[in-house]
Formats: structure tokens, sequence, C-alpha cells
């Protein structure tokens, strides 16, 4: 689908550099205010329900070009690509806020809105700010070895509805296709979206799947390398970890810390629930911090080269539109005054040391989760994973340095939510990066609607938590906050001196040996961190892409075949994510959505997702070389014209 060419690593995006179109006008700005606010809700809501959100870029973008262009009769992909960058930021600080800050309200501690609003913006700016270095290495100088699976489906929605033709009913098709199955899962709840079985005379063996379409059209995107290793540590957790304990355990009749019953007593789940979480949020740490490390010589390199470039670029002169950051000098200068305000700040009382720990461990997840998402997309970003790393080692400074009890948790959780505010924002913005990248978007510009957006998303995000406490309580069964009320576990167990510390280095020795047999680790222990349920679908996705590379022997068919692949299955992606964050704002607007499904029947599920996955076989399949041959030149002819 790309043209070479000797600038930006070879690659010509969509609009080229040369040709200047509407990108940050008033209307984008205004729109993605609105959806960084709804979205922001939406995933808030559906944080608090059930530990996870929804991705907003694709949605954002099929908004994005149903208003401009169906209402205001706009047509600029750019203009498009600065809403659903917006847009993201209400998602990420909706996501990075509801999986820490609630935390405090199962304290029952009444946060101030200042607090709040302090927390997430000062996080998402250092997400930003600290992702802007970044960019040069691993969306440009990785463009072809880190896919951004989102990021890329997201480019070619905006491509489609650019160009119309085959790319479009290719898109739209997955995107009806994946929305309606989202639409009888999780809305009218026809069927139930996981199924699970047990594995015959193998106690506690347990493997499932997540039957949604979107995951499956990860899988196709990334390949089956990178979901064949996903899934190996989700098995390896699965049916190796959990009946390994469950094994080993049996005959214990008292209660094995930290879980609250007898091993005998609990099945798969709680065994996950109980143990395998504390060992693989160990392995995602060290696993990171070994990613860090290997890629530390070119991460040095890439920000000295764009240092250079830009004190060589005169008032921006020197560089192209497609690859002017943000001017390095507000970039330091904002990381800096950020980190100096929250030391000093009152509102969060993290002093110094927080401060600093910010700064450090911020920095390094921000690079590490904006490679993740490279490789799983921002869905399965281990957000919370890094987070509790951070969490760990920062309660412990504040212990030991003399500061415990409430006011040393506070602080402690404060340091965890702005640093998981970072990660989700800078994960987010990479996956948007890249499909600027793609369709040739003015990066600064994308990077400075980010920051409108999280500031627009903090101004109310405070306001929701206390409306959702007031009206159904958290950790109650109608607003569990599953992801929060681990955060209060994790810090009250280091403050008082019971945090499973064995688990911890067990799941980071994993990771060391992961590494040593020449896998991705960080791949792996995100698969182990994640239930296999999740890994599954993802790792089907996978074996189709394979089906497809291994049985076309033609190199010009092979490409034309993935090429199609992806399309549809970016719509698959795009479907799912918007039929999902609606259905997320009808329940935060009171809507009734049925709570059990109408049938329990695990084959009505694998029936539906067999057909989905036939469907993307097919669709792939079914593709000729010359069927994209028109498209190709087409895009062929607007390339040149844009040069």
């Amino acid at each position: 689908m790309s043209k070479q060419t000797p600038k930006q690593s070879g690659f010509v995006p969509y609009v080229s550099s040369s040709k200047s179109l509407p990108e940050m006008t008033i209307t984008a700005v205004i729109l993605g205010i609105i959806l960084a606010v709804v979205f922001g809700a939406a995933n808030a809501y559906l944080g608090l329900k059930i530990g996870l959100t929804v991705t907003a870029s694709i949605p954002a973008a099929v908004i994005s070009m149903g208003i401009l262009r169906g209402i205001f009769r706009r047509n600029s992909i750019l203009e498009n690509n600065i809403v659903q960058t917006m847009t993201t930021a209400g998602e990420a600080v909706g996501a990075g806020a509801v999986f820490t800050l609630p935390a405090l309200f199962l304290w029952d501690v009444k946060p101030d809105q200042l607090m709040i609003i302090f927390i997430v913006l000062t996080g998402g700016f250092l997400g930003v700010f600290m992702m802007v270095p970044l960019r040069r290495l691993l969306i440009v100088n990785e463009h072809e070895t880190l896919p951004y699976p989102e990021g890329t489906a997201c480019a070619e929605v905006l491509k489609s509805g650019e160009t119309g033709g085959t790319n479009a009913k290719l898109v739209f098709s997955g995107f009806a296709l994946g929305g309606l199955v989202k639409a009888l899962e999780d809305g009218l709840k026809l069927f139930k979206y996981e199924i699970e079985t047990h594995i015959a005379k193998f106690k506690n063996a347990v493997v499932g799947m997540d039957a949604y379409p979107a995951l499956l059209g990860v899988g196709y995107i990334i390949g089956p390398r990178i979901a064949g290793q996903m899934i190996a540590g989700g098995l390896l957790a699965w049916i190796v970890f959990i009946p390994m304990i469950g094994f080993f355990g049996a005959d214990s009749a008292k209660a094995i810390f930290p879980a609250a019953d007898p091993i005998s007593k609990l099945d798969a789940w709680g065994i996950w629930d109980a143990y395998i979480r504390y060992i693989g949020a160990g392995a995602v740490a060290v696993a990171g911090l070994i990613t860090l490390v290997k890629t530390l010589p070119t991460l040095v390199t890439s920000i000295r080269d764009t240092l250079r470039g830009l004190r060589e670029a005169k008032a921006g002169g020197g560089l192209e539109r497609t690859d002017r950051d943000m001017p390095m000098w507000i970039v330091l200068a904002g990381t800096l005054v950020t980190i100096l305000v929250i030391a000093f700040a009152p509102l969060t009382n993290v002093g110094m040391i927080g401060a600093v720990a910010i700064a450090i461990f911020g920095f390094l997840f921000v690079a590490v989760a904006s490679r993740i998402v490279g490789i799983v997309g921002s869905s399965s970003s281990p957000v919370s994973g890094m987070t509790i790393a951070t969490v760990l080692i920062v309660t412990v400074m504040f212990k030991m340095s003399g500061m415990g009890g409430m006011t040393g948790m506070i602080a402690a959780l404060s340091v965890g939510a702005i640093v998981c505010v970072a990660l989700a924002v800078a994960g987010d913005i990479s996956q948007d990066l890249k499909t600027g990248y793609l369709v040739g978007g003015t990066p600064w510009k994308q990077q400075l609607a980010m920051m409108i957006g999280v500031v627009a998303s903090s101004m109310v995000i405070g306001f929701i938590l206390v409306v959702l406490n007031a009206s159904y309580h958290m950790g109650s069964q109608a607003l569990p906050a599953p992801k929060a009320q681990l955060m209060k576990v994790i810090i009250e167990g280091l403050m008082e001196g019971n945090l499973p510390w064995d688990l911890i280095f067990l799941g980071a020795a994993t990771a060391v040996v992961i590494e040593f047999l020449g896998l991705n680790s960080l791949v792996v222990a995100v698969g182990l961190y994640l239930p296999v349920h999740v890994s599954a679908p993802i790792m089907i996705g996978g074996v189709v892409r394979w089906m497809i590379d291994r049985f076309t022997k033609d190199e010009q068919l092979r490409r034309a075949r993935q090429d199609t692949g992806v399309l549809f299955a970016s719509g698959l992606i795009a479907g799912e994510s918007l039929v999902g964050v609606i259905i997320a704002i009808l329940i935060w607007a009171g809507v009734t959505i049925p709570e059990n499904p109408v049938t329990d029947n695990n084959y009505v599920t694998v029936a539906v997702f067999a057909a989905v996955t036939l469907i993307l076989w097919w669709v792939a399949r079914r593709a000729k070389a010359k069927t994209l041959e028109p498209e190709r030149k087409k895009r062929m002819n607007n390339v040149e014209q844009r040069r």
C-alpha cells in the first residue's frame, strides 16, 4: 500500500509533505473536544464496571467522517485525523483515572476536584511530552517492524473514506460485521461472548476465548509470530502455572497468602486472581525493562538525531511538514516544569521523592508502553501491570522515608495515577502518530491536539467519578472497580508489610528465562498477565494470516490478499469499537442493558466466531492481484500529484 522514497525511511504518506490540507481547524478542535468528553465518560463507566476500556481512535475516525462530511461537507483526511487524535485523549484519561483513583473512594477519602484534575492533567501532559522524542524511533525508524494495529486500522478507515472504491467497501463490510456481532453479544445479549472449557483429567487446566471480532482482526494484522508468542504466555499461565499451584496446594487446609481461601477451594479463575496476576505483573515489569535496555542504543541515537535535526531547522524550514514535532525546548521545559509543580504542589503531597519517581518511571514505562501498543494494540496494553510495578516501588520508597499511614498511601496512589494516565496517553498518541504518519498528518499538530483533549477531559473526569460513586458506590457489585481494588490491596499490603514478593520475583525470573530462550519476553509477559481468553482469538487471527501467506505462492497475489485482509480486519476492529462505545454510552445514560445472555450455549458463540473467521479468510482469499490494481494506480497517481 505504501510507496518508497528516500524521505522518512522510504515511506511516502497518503498526503505528502508538500501538500497542505485543512488540518487543525476550529471545527475539528470543537468536535474533538466534544468527542473526547463523551468517550472519556463512557470509558470511565466501562472501566469501573469490567476493568477494561475500549479504543476510541477508530470509532472517532468513523464518527468524524460522518459529521464533517455528512453535515459540514468538509473533505479533509487530515482534519478527521485531528478529531480522532483528540478523542483518544478522553479514552486515555478515562482509563488512567478509573484504574487508580477510585481507590480513594474505597478508602472513604473524598478527593477534591482540583486534586483529580491536577493528577490527570499532569499525567496527560507528561505522556505527550515524553512520547515526542520517541516518535522518530518508534513510528518512523521501526515503521516496518511495529505494526501499531489500531493506528494502522484507523489510517485505513480514513483512507477508505477518502478514496472510496474497493478499499471503502472492504473496510465498511468488516465494520458492519464487527458492529453487528458486538451488538448481538454485548448489547442485546443474545449469546455470551466468553467461552471456556476444562481439559479432561487435568485439574484446573482451562482454555477459553473472548469471541470478539476486534481481537480476531488484531491477530490478523500483527501476524502469527507475535500472536503465537502472546498466546504462549497465556498457555504458560493457564495450563502450567495454574494447574501446578492447584496441584501442590490441593492438600493445604489453610489459605496461602495472598489468597483468602485454601487453594483446594479455588477454581482456575480464583488461582489466577490470587496468584497469577502478581506473577504477571512481575513478568511485565522486568520484560519491559529488558526491552528498554535492548533498545537503549537506538533510543539514544534517535533522540540525538531528533535534537540535531531540530537545531539545524531554521524556523521550521529545515524539516518537512510531516516530520515536524513539537519544539524540543517546549518538550524539555514542559516536562521540567510539570515535574517541579508535582513536587511542590500541596494537592497531592508527593514531594520530591514522588516527583523524581514519576520522572524516572514515567519515561521508562512510556517508552515501554509506546512499544507494546505497537505490537499488540492499545486495548491489550498492560498499563495496569506497569502501574502496579510503579506503585510497588514508590510505596516502599515512601514507607522507608517515614511517610506511612493514609498520607503515604494517598501519595503512593497519586504517583501511580499520574504514571498510569501518562502511560495511557502515551500509548494512545503512539497509535495516533502512526495513523498520522500513514495519512500524512503534521506531528506537532497532533501532539498539540492531544494536549487540548487531555485538558478538556481532565475538567470533567473528576465530576464523573463523584457522580458514579454517589449513584452506585465504588466497590459495589454495580460498580466493582476491579483495577482500583487491586491498587488498593497492593498499597495497603506494602504499607502493612504483607505483599507476596515471591510471586513478583517468580514473574520477573520467568521473563528473564523467556528472554534467554530467544523469544520476545515482553510479548510473552503480556500474554502471561492477560487471561488466555484474550490471546486465543488473537492467535486465531494470526493463523488466518499464516494460511493466507503459506498457501499463496505468487508474491503479487500474496500482497493483494494481505492488503485485502488487513482492510477487512480493520473494519472488524472499527465496527466492534464503535458499537462498544455506543453500548457504554447507553449504559452511562441509564439505558437498561440485559445482564445475562439469552443462551449460555457455547456452540452458539463458537459458531458465530467461526463464521466471522471464515468470512475474514474468504474475503482475503478471494482477492486477486488485479483486484486492487486500479486502486493502487489511483493511489499512486494521487501520490505523484501530491509530491
